[in-house]
């Protein structure tokens, strides 16, 4: 019985959401319409698809990074070659080879900025390295976080505290190693 019910009942046609048969069914009796069951568009009037619209970049949305490789970084459209400073007026070129050159002189730029940052990122390369201990503590006492993380995650981190409007800068060293990010815009 269940399977002739089942064989008609996608067998008739649909026009507008409403079923027409010979036999009406009313729908909190049919068979296949049970607890477990998904609606579709002949089932309920209202059912519609959900779709999502990919935007593009807000404007006043904060820098953003778009890609990255051993030789820099291409931020808003601008290559920089070597290690940079990503601040939220400017993009810098910054004095550091290695993880090793990171002093508080080196990211004294960045305590010095008005309206204070609430956030530095430090891309430490390939690796996620360790800062030495001084340097925290003195971006600590001027009120600034700091995520110490390899480039490419702190390349992520970075775009996402920008596009939350977060007030961030980031201090990035390019990773020796193609490990590439490359963001298209659609």
């Amino acid at each position: 019985m269940a399977s002739s019910v089942c064989a008609r009942f996608l067998l008739e046609k649909s026009t507008q959401g409403f079923l027409f048969s010979s036999r009406a069914i009313p729908a909190f009796s049919s068979p296949l319409l049970s607890r477990g069951h998904r609606l579709g568009p002949s089932d309920d009037e209202m059912y519609q698809r959900t779709t999502v619209s990919v935007m593009q970049k807000e404007p006043g949305s904060g820098v953003m990074i778009h890609n990255y490789s051993s030789q820099g970084f291409t931020i808003d459209g601008n290559k920089v070659f070597g290690p940079c400073a990503v601040l939220p007026p400017a993009i810098l070129q910054w004095n550091v080879g290695s993880h090793k050159e990171i002093t508080e002189e080196s990211v004294s730029l960045f305590h010095m900025l008005e309206p204070r940052i609430e956030i530095l990122v430090l891309g430490t390369g390939a690796r996620l390295e360790r800062i030495n201990p001084s340097v925290l503590a003195l971006l600590k006492s001027k009120g600034i976080a700091v995520e110490v993380q390899d480039t490419p995650n702190a390349c992520a981190t970075f775009n996402f505290l920008t596009s939350e409007r977060r007030v961030a800068a980031a201090g990035l060293i390019p990773p020796p190693i193609s490990t590439a990010l490359d963001v298209t815009q659609e």
